[in-house]
């Protein structure tokens, strides 16, 4: 005879059922750009387990592998036509993975990003390989960040970072890297090909006891949604932590952008000549046909 088993209620069970009930009565589409629409980078404790996602060197999810970067950075010391004496500014930076093996190349990088944990492992990396000389890593919001004008050979925007600002935000941050550079400098940026985004509906939980959602037991529930009018790819996720009951929703937006209107817009701030080269032009990136990279060159002096 089937029977049905009956777990016994753990303390805060109807904090448990709470939480349960919040996700079940969840609005059927968030609202785009609800609660900044962005990962919490800079809350400390999640900026910790984020960064041991970038350091973890068996997926490229956070930060690519070392053999991908090394392709990446020797096609970027090509293509931006970098040298020994180049000042290169990394936007969104991380734990300055790039940026120290460009300071390793002999160039002065400046890194900008707000997550705590990055900005502290980037300046240990540099200091370790003897390159703090070289770099200056600063712990800011890069929309909101003040940066010296004409001073930059090359500015990075990586990984497709420029997606997770709405599209004012992004237009005011590549103001920012165009004013940043000297006349004739350039600006890499890599994005999602937005022919190969993942346009439909799903949903998917699993549990962990670890991981970038948490470091004690947790159910996490996830959803994709794709808004055709926005261009705007939008996952939604509810982490329940099992001890605590308590119930984090963090919504990530990614705004896409068809190369037309990417490449329009690097124009209207001054960058002449972009270059898209799709599917990072054939490196050996396992996931390289997904994205188009961006090199703009700014407009010389009049």
């Amino acid at each position: 005879m089937n029977q049905i088993t009956s777990w016994p209620r753990p303390a805060g069970a109807e904090q448990l059922a709470d939480a349960l009930w919040r996700i079940y009565r969840r609005p059927d589409t968030p609202a785009a750009w609800q609660a900044g629409g962005n990962l919490p980078w800079n809350d400390p404790a999640f900026s910790e387990r984020m960064l041991r996602e970038h350091l973890d060197e068996s997926h490229s999810a956070a930060s690519r592998t070392a053999a991908e970067r090394a392709a990446q950075i020797a096609w970027l010391w090509s293509r931006l036509e970098l040298a020994a004496s180049s000042r290169v500014l990394d936007l969104t930076c991380g734990p300055g993975l790039y940026a120290v093996a460009l300071a390793s190349r002999g160039c002065r990088v400046t890194g900008i990003d707000f997550s705590p944990a990055s900005i502290r492992y980037a300046r240990e990396l540099a200091e370790r390989t003897g390159v703090a000389d070289h770099c200056t890593f600063i712990e800011h919001d890069v929309r909101t960040v003040t940066v010296a004008a004409h001073e930059y050979d090359a500015v990075l925007l990586l990984y497709g970072q420029l997606a997770v600002f709405t599209r004012q935000e992004a237009a005011a941050l590549l103001q920012l890297a165009a004013d940043s550079l000297r006349p004739g400098g350039r600006l890499c940026i890599e994005l999602l090909d937005q022919e190969k985004v993942d346009k439909s509906h799903s949903t998917w939980w699993f549990t962990g006891d670890s991981g970038l959602w948490g470091d004690a037991p947790f159910l996490n529930f996830g959803e994709r949604f794709w808004d055709a009018t926005a261009a705007l790819s939008m996952e939604r996720f509810y982490t329940l932590h099992l001890a605590s009951a308590a119930l984090d929703e963090v919504l990530l937006c990614d705004q896409t952008y068809a190369v037309p209107e990417l490449t329009a817009i690097l124009q209207s701030v001054g960058f002449d000549a972009t270059q898209v080269y799709a599917g990072w032009n054939g490196l050996p990136l396992y996931d390289a046909a997904e994205w188009n990279v961006y090199v703009g060159q700014k407009r010389s002096a009049e």
